[in-house]
């Protein structure tokens, strides 16, 4: 079965997933999503994820979600979004899994969803889900706030937030977060940490950066993916090694 919908202005869509005799369904997430003027392209399980897309891989076509009708089968989600997730284009995309309140208790939580919404939709309910989704994955950088992933920095309060609750961090820590993070993607060694957080006249050793860190990844946990690099340093990967 071959995704349904026109090009959606912007190139950006909402991918819905499931049994091709239930997809077109009424009261299905794909009918909807496009009763709310979301642009929707839905695809059998079983199909080849690529097929969502048009164009490609340069295009710029982008998923803004991924819902999952699993019903009363929930033992089908979890294959279904490995699947999904082996496609470059939609390894960093929010999933949605779509189920029948008898099988809540069946849900895996170590299947990979980001979050659960029942069937029958509410309509406001489906699309403020997918919102939250959107907000949770995505990532910008502007004078004022410093977003990555589940990650918030508010610059001119210098505040930060993980997992939406709020942070408490020294000054020091702040400073070497906010480095980190404007660097991503690229290598960084105890001793460049060490000048631009701590200043060249400071007398400490690497070990001071390596305290810091640790104190970092405690207070942030999962929303601050640092790599260590043995005898390199440390490293906030980019986008796309996120989310290989």
């Amino acid at each position: 079965m071959k995704p349904t919908g026109g090009r959606p202005s912007g190139r950006r869509f909402i991918a819905v997933v499931g049994h091709e005799s239930l997809l077109e369904r009424d009261e299905g997430a794909a009918s909807t999503l496009r009763g709310l003027g979301a642009d929707v392209r839905a695809l059998d399980l079983w199909e080849d994820p690529s097929d969502l897309f048009h164009d490609d891989e340069d295009s710029g076509e982008r998923a803004r979600a991924v819902v999952i009708e699993a019903l009363d089968r929930p033992d089908l989600a979890p294959p279904v979004l490995r699947q999904l997730r082996k496609e470059p284009r939609l390894a960093g995309v929010g999933a949605l899994l779509a189920i029948h309140e008898p099988h809540v208790a069946r849900i895996d939580p170590a299947a990979g969803f980001d979050d659960f919404v029942l069937v029958p939709y509410v309509p406001s309910e489906l699309y403020a889900r997918i919102r939250q989704l959107e907000w949770k994955r995505s990532e910008f950088a502007n004078e004022e706030r410093l977003k990555i992933g589940d990650l918030v920095i508010d610059r001119s309060a210098r505040e930060v937030r993980a997992e939406g609750k709020p942070v408490t961090l020294t000054a020091k820590e702040y400073a070497l977060l906010v480095f980190l993070c404007e660097n991503r993607g690229r290598v960084k060694s105890r001793d460049q940490l060490l000048a631009r957080v701590w200043g060249a006249s400071y007398e400490g050793g690497p070990r001071t950066v390596d305290i810091h860190v640790r104190r970092l990844r405690a207070k942030l946990g999962a929303a601050f993916a640092l790599e260590t690099l043995r005898g390199a340093g440390y490293k906030l990967p980019a986008v796309d090694e996120a989310e290989g």
